[in-house]
């Protein structure tokens, strides 16, 4: 699948985001998303939908604890996403632009 993504590994328009695509960004990761992961690029995708931006990490992490589940902690992003660049990476992964914040 061939995919226009910026220099930093982002969807170029992030309007042509799916699920497939989703899966093929993860295999960077080394990782195979489940029905869990989706819910969360969802809600990814919902928030810069409602804000206008890609979250950073903390105000990511607010929304998901009030719109997914009261116990998604950073911790267990890291761990479940198999990264430490929470906000990068799932941006990327929802196929949104990289969160302002990030180098």
């Amino acid at each position: 699948m061939s995919l226009a993504l910026d220099q930093d590994g982002h969807l170029v328009d992030y309007t042509q985001w799916n699920e497939t695509i989703a899966q093929e960004l993860a295999h960077s990761l080394e990782l195979e998303l489940t029905a869990w992961h989706f819910e969360i690029l969802h809600a990814v995708r919902a928030f810069y939908q409602q804000f206008g931006h890609s979250p950073a990490t903390r105000p990511l992490i607010k929304f998901l604890m009030k719109s997914v589940s009261p116990e998604i902690d950073n911790a267990m992003l890291q761990a479940r996403f198999n990264t430490g660049l929470v906000a990068r990476h799932l941006s990327r992964l929802a196929g949104v632009p990289k969160p302002a914040n990030c180098l």
